[in-house]
């Protein structure tokens, strides 16, 4: 019998360690992890998906949800969020920490209530979603110390005593947890832009993958690259000011029916359009605000999202809302041409009654060219260019900017009236790539420049477009159909090597000499040899010397050399005067080498006329440094009276008072 006994006590003791060990000890552990633990939520915070604040005072509802990467506004209306206001409530949610927490059910034991922590009814309810699970907190009363509130836990089974921060970041007001940006479509993400105004004028605009803009509606052409990114940042940085609260007249007037503006920006797989409504009336606070601190270039207008039915006001600059309402005109690319330089390998230009010229490249992809003529019945002319100015030339062309659009479509009465019938120059540009479906063939445009009527204006057009520009007429002058305009003005280079051995300068006609001079021996100078000339002169003749190595023309001014006389712009002009270099190449029986040089007189102060018939024949003004020096030798030391005589001092006039010449009489 006591077996017996002693077998049911040792069972009934096992059931009782089980129980203890698989029930109550889980469960008390729990409830001391629970009294242990600081961190108020678990690791549900860390996937939130929206946010739901309720206010006791019985305000609207206000809902955050997340939508991808970015988090938006949905309650009490649809707008992007502050990332900034939301990554405060989430990292208050995610490190919030009680100072002290106690149960619910202790609470009830001791004969309190949740209303005597302001829990009944609380300040703010805060819901949250997370993995497909609502969490719901209540928040309630200061504390009566320590700047502490209570919060009941999402289970309803705990009160925690929590920091006042956690109120004042969910409490933010709406105007802190909303974004004041219109767009969010960063600017690098931007492929299009899309404008229709007032008049249902719809203009498009598209970036290709080498980020150049063009438009495609309603005509295609180039779009200035900078004056559309200028427009994107401007419309990137625009600001929601006020979401007013419109009545049903309120919204007619706003004007948002029928927006005198629609912008759309389209990004990857995404796009964003803001109808621009009326003009704020100037009795608002806000307005008249944004307009002060804009020094008046701004004006508030109303606006909305399209596909939400919030309504805004934004300050608009006035150039901008001026660029978007003429954007057809104000986002064109100004200049008439659009081509690298780099890639140019020949340029045709002709005018009327001209036989026209080529510049072309000597060895494509090199910087040297050629000009050549083509004259009916003869052999082309050809002459090498002068690299700079041919340089200096494409610059021109590539940079050459509009005064105005005038027309896209223009009719055949205004392309006669603009000079097209006959224009004034016509210029073809080939180009090494740009052509074929790839853009890597050669290809070639041709650019039409016409007069009118009136020669103070000119016009231009591309022969495969239908736009015409009006433009200033100096690229008229800048590309002359005259191949002597672009011939090298270096003609001759003495190598270090070469010395000059004699200078003879002489009257043509007469033979009379004005300045001869040579290396007395093979060791002598030209500063030995110059040494007793006086100080100008010696100047001159080194002057001389370095122009004459380096024979530069200032500007050729005729296509052929005559030894009789001299074409100039001012008529014929005969040869006065002669020059004879006598040179030689080093080494050992080198034969010397006579160039001959012609001048005219001097024509004016800057201007006079040299002609040789070496370099295939040349006539050209020459240089001013080599005009001073001839001048001197000429001039100067010919026709020089020497230094005035001295002038008594004044002292010698009081010593002397008797040489002195009597004061003139007065007259009666």
């Amino acid at each position: 019998m006591r077996s017996k006994v002693t077998v049911i006590l040792l069972f009934l003791n096992v059931v009782l360690f089980y129980y203890i060990f698989h029930y109550e000890k889980p469960r008390i552990s729990e409830h001391e992890i629970l009294e242990a633990r600081r961190k108020v939520y678990g690791p549900e915070v860390a996937t939130v998906d929206s946010i739901t604040r309720t206010n006791g005072a019985g305000g609207p509802a206000l809902k955050i949800e997340r939508r991808g990467d970015s988090w938006w506004l949905t309650q009490p209306y649809e707008w992007q969020a502050n990332p900034n206001a939301v990554s405060r409530i989430l990292n208050e949610l995610q490190f919030l920490e009680h100072e002290t927490s106690f149960s619910v059910d202790d609470l009830v034991k001791s004969g309190r209530t949740l209303a005597e922590y302001g829990l009944e009814k609380p300040t703010y309810t805060l819901t949250f979603t997370s993995a497909g699970k609502t969490y719901v907190t209540k928040v309630g009363d200061n504390t009566e110390i320590a700047n502490r509130l209570y919060l009941l836990s999402p289970d309803g089974t705990r009160i925690h005593v929590v920091s006042r921060s956690f109120a004042d970041s969910i409490g933010q007001p709406l105007e802190s947890l909303r974004s004041d940006s219109v767009f969010t479509i960063p600017i690098f993400e931007v492929r299009s832009l899309n404008i229709v105004n007032a008049a249902a004028l719809k203009v498009r605009l598209q970036r290709d993958a080498n980020s150049h803009w063009g438009f495609e509606a309603p005509i295609r052409a180039r779009a200035s690259k900078s004056k559309v990114e200028i427009t994107l940042n401007a419309l990137n940085t625009l600001r929601a000011t006020n979401f007013p609260d419109l009545s049903a007249a309120d919204l007619e007037r706003a004007n948002l029916g029928s927006p005198t503006l629609s912008v759309t920006i389209e990004g990857n797989s995404r796009k964003e359009t803001i109808l621009i409504g009326g003009a704020v009336p100037a009795k608002s606070s806000s307005s008249k605000q944004s307009r002060e601190e804009s020094g008046g270039s701004e004006q508030e207008y109303f606006a909305k999202i399209e596909g939400k039915a919030a309504v805004f006001t934004v300050p608009i600059a006035a150039t901008l809302l001026d660029d978007l309402r003429s954007a057809q005109e104000e986002l064109r690319d100004p200049r008439v041409l659009d081509f690298d330089p780099r890639t140019v390998t020949g340029m045709t230009i002709t005018a009327p009654n001209e036989p026209g010229l080529t510049l072309q490249q000597l060895v494509p992809g090199t910087p040297q060219w050629q000009v050549v003529v083509r004259l009916s019945g003869q052999a082309p002319l050809a002459a090498q260019a002068d690299t700079a100015l041919v340089d200096e030339l494409l610059q021109k062309l590539r940079l050459l900017t509009k005064i105005k659009f005038l027309s896209d479509a223009p009719t055949s009465a205004q392309l006669e009236n603009w000079g097209f019938n006959r224009p004034e120059r016509e210029i073809t540009i080939s180009l090494s790539t740009g052509g074929g479906p790839k853009g890597t063939e050669p290809w070639s445009f041709t650019l039409q420049v016409g007069t009118g009527v009136d020669k103070e204006i000119a016009f231009a057009r591309l022969t495969n477009a239908q736009f015409v520009y009006s433009i200033s007429p100096e690229i008229v002058n800048a590309t002359p159909p005259l191949a002597r305009y672009y011939r090298q003005r270096l003609l001759r280079t003495l190598p270090d090597g070469v010395k000059i051995q004699g200078i003879s300068l002489t009257e043509k006609d007469s033979g009379t000499a004005i300045y001869i001079n040579q290396l007395s021996e093979p060791e002598s100078t030209w500063d030995v040899v110059i040494a007793k000339d006086s100080e100008p002169k010696r100047k001159a003749v080194g002057t001389l010397l370095a122009q004459l190595r380096t024979l530069r023309a200032k500007e050729f001014v005729a296509d052929a050399f005559n030894p009789d006389h001299a074409d100039t712009p001012q008529g014929q002009r005969p040869w006065k005067y002669r020059l004879d270099l006598n040179y030689s190449s080093p080494g050992a029986g080198a034969a010397n080498a006579t160039s001959t040089l012609f001048f005219t007189e001097r024509l004016s102060g800057n201007t006079q006329v040299a002609g040789t018939a070496e370099f295939g024949g040349a006539v050209f003004e020459i240089t001013q440094e080599l005009l001073d020096a001839l001048f001197t030798l000429i001039y100067r030391e010919k026709n020089d009276p020497g230094l005035p005589a001295a002038t008594p001092s004044a002292r010698e006039a009081v010593a002397s008072p008797a040489q002195t010449s009597p004061p003139p009489s007065p007259k009666p």
